[in-house]
């Protein structure tokens, strides 16, 4: 699946239209991420981009964007980080995650991850997506540790 999607990104996310595509494909395979209704800006090995546009159904009672969307955007970027980073004898889950919020966010936010994973003939082992959340100004709002379960695939 990881060379399948960042081939289908590469071919789909030189257009804003086909990250869109890309980004819908995506949440069709894991439907909770449509939810928070991402973008994916940007794949490519051991990173990720998504965009988390400020709007009603992402905000809290307080009107700022809710800590669980921000959760949501840090797993859908750090999942696909790992996802296209390992290889193929490989298969991953996330294991946890620690988050910070680190200041309200309000207005689009990026969500950027990046992950070192272990070499393809490495045994099972934790790796770890970095991710940021980014409001307009650049701040960071909220960063998260997602600790990935890296195994074998089984037969192999």
């Amino acid at each position: 699946m990881a060379a399948q999607s960042l081939r289908l990104f590469r071919l789909l996310g030189r257009t804003a239209a086909g990250r869109w595509t890309f980004t819908r494909l995506i949440c069709m395979k894991a439907p909770y991420f449509a939810s928070i209704s991402p973008l994916i800006e940007d794949l490519a090995p051991g990173r990720c981009v998504v965009t988390l546009r400020d709007r009603r159904k992402v905000r809290n009672h307080i009107g700022t964007v809710h800590a669980i969307a921000m959760c949501n955007a840090a797993e859908l970027a750090g999942g696909l980080a790992t996802d296209v980073s390992i290889a193929p004898n490989q298969r991953w889950i996330p294991k946890g995650m620690s988050v910070r919020y680190l200041k309200k966010a309000k207005g689009t936010l990026i969500a950027t991850a990046r992950v070192d994973v272990p070499a393809a003939d490495a045994p099972a082992q934790e790796a770890h997506a970095i991710v940021e959340v980014r409001d307009g100004t650049g701040d960071v709002v909220f960063d998260a540790d997602i600790s990935m379960w890296i195994s074998p695939r089984r037969g192999e």
